[in-house]
């Protein structure tokens, strides 16, 4: 059985969005309204952090190093020396950014919300390396996105209607539509997802103190309880992408339990896939 460790202790607001940057040998992850973005060394234990200004819902590497930020006005760029340059500035009241991923072809796709989890006020768009974004979804919390190994389906959760959906994914854009999975009531929310070297899904359970494994064909394969009540996102990471980390969250709760806003780790917990870079 496998048991949650403690990779980084934490008081993270609403921590979210691990991502592995292979290019660094580290652990990528933002505390949304602290506007901040960490990293984490598992080699070495080093830890860094930023203050990004604003919101920050995700933080990507980018292919020539620094970082891509889903922002809460837009898509921002820090360079390799930590220089910050808007890609795309497109500030709408009451709304922010929120989870994101990278596609197989180095684009962005940003996901939005409106703090008042407004229905229909968030969205997913595909920010190209220029800087040019293409509307593809509508939504009202846009959170987990995520690819198959082949590139051929998308994933994409919109975290109020407890499902999990999957697009065909031919020539890089999402089509025919379908649920993939649904969480069931009590359950918790589907959040943050990740795909693995065998096509299976990974999502964190907001209010449900769990991470589920769901294989290809949506069938629930395995369930990992948490200690914490509000994980928010789980990504693959370590040097043989083995290890499987996880967000959490301590906001909105009365009493937190102590590792409420920690970094959490599953070692060994299956065969995480290499991601991409931003193109950009």
């Amino acid at each position: 059985m496998i048991r949650p460790e403690v990779a980084v202790r934490e008081r993270a607001a609403l921590g979210e969005g691990p991502t592995w940057d292979a290019a660094a040998d580290r652990l990528i992850w933002v505390d949304i309204l602290s506007a901040r973005v960490h990293t984490y060394d598992p080699a070495t234990g080093r830890r860094t952090d930023m203050d990004t200004g604003q919101h920050v819902g995700a933080a990507k590497p980018r292919a020539g190093g620094g970082l891509v930020v889903n922002l809460r006005d837009g898509v921002g760029l820090y360079g390799p020396d930590g220089a910050f340059r808007w890609l795309l500035r497109d500030p709408v009241a009451g709304r922010r950014g929120n989870d994101a991923a990278i596609a197989p072809d180095g684009a962005l796709w940003a996901g939005t919300m409106r703090y008042d989890e407004g229905a229909g006020g968030g969205t997913l768009a595909r920010i190209a390396p220029d800087g040019s974004a293409v509307h593809q979804l509508t939504a009202t919390v846009a959170n987990g996105t995520g690819w198959s190994p082949d590139g051929s389906l998308m994933y994409w959760i919109d975290t109020p209607t407890r499902r999990i959906d999957v697009f065909d994914f031919d020539g890089g854009l999402p089509h025919n539509r379908r649920p993939f999975a649904t969480i069931e009531e009590g359950a918790g929310y589907p959040d943050g997802l990740t795909v693995d070297a065998a096509g299976c899904l990974w999502v964190a359970l907001w209010d449900g103190a769990a991470v589920r494994r769901y294989t290809p064909d949506g069938g629930l394969d395995r369930t990992v309880e948490l200690p914490v009540p509000r994980p928010t996102a789980c990504a693959f990471g370590g040097r043989e992408l083995r290890d499987l980390y996880i967000s959490t969250a301590r906001t909105g709760l009365r009493a937190p339990h102590p590792l409420a806003g920690s970094l959490l780790v599953l070692p060994d917990a299956g065969q995480g896939l290499p991601q991409p870079a931003f193109a950009g």
